[in-house]
């Protein structure tokens, strides 16, 4: 099994879209990219944490390859926008690539390149090393198949 972990707007919905995609076996929502140790999401949403919403996702690579994450990733958000996605606002929602050695480093920038390339707009994703992820409250994890839903958008 590998990591992988993605900010891509509101937890709920990224991890949603992860959770049914075949060889993902475990997602779990989080914060990670910031400074704040151990931070709740009412510390989060005030954006002085630094942390992002974000999806941590162990999946099989026998089954789904790193490149077919990212191209998930870029379908499910709109990466040209810079610390929002749709009406969430703030440094929390940004997109972000979070790699966790050199070969997602190298595949999540030429992916980007790709995108940038075919949109013909600047992608405000950002790539990073990940950092420590600090699972989100128990009420977060799998919060819209807690409520019988499948997405955020009504």
């Amino acid at each position: 099994m590998e990591t992988a972990t993605f900010a891509a707007g509101c937890f709920w919905g990224v991890e949603a879209v992860f959770e049914r995609t075949e060889g993902v076996e475990k997602t779990t929502v989080g914060y990670t990219g910031g400074k704040t140790k151990n931070p709740t999401y009412e510390q989060v949403c005030t954006g002085k944490t630094e942390h992002a919403e974000a999806v941590q996702i162990i999946y099989n690579p026998k089954i789904i390859t790193y490149e077919q994450l990212l191209e998930t990733f870029w379908m499910i958000h709109d990466p040209t926008q810079k610390n929002r996605q749709g009406p969430d606002i703030g440094t929390q929602y940004r997109s972000a690539i979070f790699y966790h050695n050199q070969e997602q480093k190298h595949m999540a920038g030429e992916s980007k390149k790709q995108k940038e390339k075919y949109l013909g707009v600047k992608i405000q994703t950002e790539i990073t090393l990940a950092k420590e992820f600090y699972p989100a409250e128990e009420y977060h994890q799998k919060y819209l198949k807690k409520q019988g839903r499948t997405s955020c958008r009504i």
